[in-house]
């Protein structure tokens, strides 16, 4: 049976966590049947090199891993204000402000159901926040506008 899926900005754990013995094959975003799009966990790294700048304030991490979702969203087809569900990953109570004023600055007027929890860690030490997203395809695409 073919693959009705598209997966996008395929890649393999070898080369975005070089220091870990890791060998998974994943993707950025997953447009789910043609109307569903899944983005993985974004963060302040950039999406192209995988680099993620260690001096990055709780705020701009943020802001950066929601221009991610932002662009993400584009090449799946989508945009935020098509966005139904996120679900938000914070290192420490102490950031929460700044990071949902940065997600909120980029939502505002969308109103999707969100998840907000504190964890541990993430898979960088520098890491201090997550995003994922869950949007759909509207019926008139931006692309096709």
């Amino acid at each position: 049976m073919r693959d009705k899926h598209a997966r996008m900005r395929k890649f393999n754990t070898k080369e975005t966590y070089p220091n870990q013995k890791l060998d998974n094959d994943l993707c950025q975003v997953v447009r789910a049947r043609g109307t569903t799009v899944f983005v993985r966990g974004q963060v302040g790294q950039d999406i192209d090199s995988f680099e993620s700048i260690e001096s990055m304030s709780p705020y701009d991490q943020a802001d950066k891993a929601m221009q991610n979702v932002d662009q993400l969203l584009k090449e799946a087809g989508s945009e935020l204000n098509q966005i139904c569900r996120i679900q938000v990953y914070i290192t420490d109570r102490k950031y929460r402000d700044d990071v949902y004023q940065a997600i909120g600055k980029w939502l505002k007027g969308v109103y999707p159901v969100s998840t907000g929890l504190i964890v541990n860690g993430l898979a960088r030490p520098e890491w201090v926040m997550e995003i994922e997203a869950t949007a759909v395809i509207p019926d008139d695409p931006p692309n096709d506008r």
